[in-house]
């Protein structure tokens, strides 16, 4: 399994912006607080170190947290050599170990989906298994594994996007498409959702111009969006998020695609601050507005976007420059909401972009059905 692993970081081609490096016993990840300016990688020894980049964004985006998440607990066992357990020890240390990176990060239903599936292949191989390491070796190759399927499942969602955003404008060539935040290469294990689509159309030679937000407070657009589309050689052009609707209205947006940290029954999907404002100004101006996201970022428990918890950020991330880590630029004593996210409702969405095909609404509904979706393409 080592050997087929995309990004082992022997192997991999050194163009490629990896935000995740593995191999197996050994994982780095690129502290995304320090671009564009500065390329490090920090050395992840256990899950204690993942949790702690994860809830401090050395490492964010869905998809991203997920693996990174469950590569950390790999490498803490590998490490952990042979150890005096029964198998139930292991089992036991596995789920407690989960669960606390699960705490990281509440709102993105990747990581608790991802930890949920790897709680499943362990107790199913619990059954047969005659020791710690055999249960360790199961996890070790179900995380692996995880690495694997989120590149091809990216590379499907920006190839379905792509057919499906060209047959649904007028435009044959030169679209121009405007995303929110980063959902790329540097917020999965490669390629990107969101901006697998937009790479998706540049590389069939559709794409005009990419537009991408700064994206508040944490400037995710304009430090990591942007590095990538200059990396990537697609042609870009980066606004300020308060300029969104101003360019919506000069009729130089095609389209729209954002990700999703979470996705209701009903479609009300929960994305970076400021997705809600982009999709009411294309409702406005009559903008297709998609959500580009795995089949993972649904949650079929909750029916509404209410239900999804938003995590607030530090109110330094707004009254200090550089995302909190600068000077202070607001007067001490001004109070702070800086919620990291917000909740775009269904009837804002025109349809949902995923590994399996597109999602759209039935009739005029103002809502998708997707759990009839997910039970026809299993």
């Amino acid at each position: 399994m080592a050997g087929e692993l995309p990004f082992d970081k022997d192997s991999g081609n050194e163009n490629t912006l990896q935000s995740i490096r593995y191999s197996r016993g050994r994982l780095q990840l690129l502290d995304q607080r320090k671009l564009p300016h500065e390329s490090v990688y920090i050395d992840i020894h256990d899950s204690t170190a993942g949790w702690h980049a994860i809830q401090d964004m050395v490492v964010r985006g869905a998809p991203a947290i997920a693996i990174s998440a469950a590569l950390s607990l790999a490498v803490e066992v590998i490490n952990l050599g042979s150890v005096d357990w029964k198998v139930d020890d292991a089992i036991a240390f596995l789920q407690k170990r989960l669960e606390y990176l699960v705490s990281s990060r509440p709102t993105a239903v990747n990581l608790s989906d991802a930890a949920k599936k790897l709680d499943d292949v362990v107790l199913k191989a619990s059954t047969q298994a005659s020791s710690p390491e055999s249960i360790f070796q199961v996890y070790i190759e179900a995380a692996e594994k995880m690495l694997i399927d989120d590149v091809n499942s990216n590379k499907a969602i920006g190839l379905h996007g792509a057919k499906f955003i060209l047959h649904q404008t007028n435009k044959s060539h030169n679209l121009n498409v405007l995303t929110h935040c980063n959902t790329g290469s540097l917020a999965t294990a490669g390629y990107g959702t969101a901006l697998g689509v937009i790479r998706a159309l540049h590389s069939e030679g559709l794409l005009e111009t990419a537009f991408c937000t700064e994206t508040r407070p944490f400037n995710q657009g304009s430090r990591l969006t942007a590095y990538e589309l200059v990396h990537d050689h697609i042609p870009a052009v980066l606004i300020a998020d308060s300029a969104a609707a101003a360019l919506q209205k000069s009729g130089r947006v095609d389209a729209i695609v954002v990700g999703a940290d979470r996705i209701a029954a009903n479609g009300d999907t929960a994305n970076k601050i400021g997705t809600y404002n982009l999709a009411l100004s294309a409702f406005h101006h009559h903008i297709p507005f998609y959500i580009a996201a795995p089949l993972t970022s649904v949650d079929l428990s909750i029916s509404t976007g209410e239900q999804i918890i938003i995590e607030e950020r530090s109110p330094k991330e707004l009254t200090h420059a550089l995302g909190g880590q600068g000077q202070q630029v607001a007067p001490s004593g001004i109070s702070v909401w800086n919620p990291a996210f917000d909740i775009t409702p269904a009837n804002l969405i025109s349809a949902i972009i995923t590994e399996k095909g597109i999602i759209t609404k039935k009739d005029q509904s103002s809502v998708f059905d997707i759990k009839g979706f997910i039970e026809n393409v299993s």
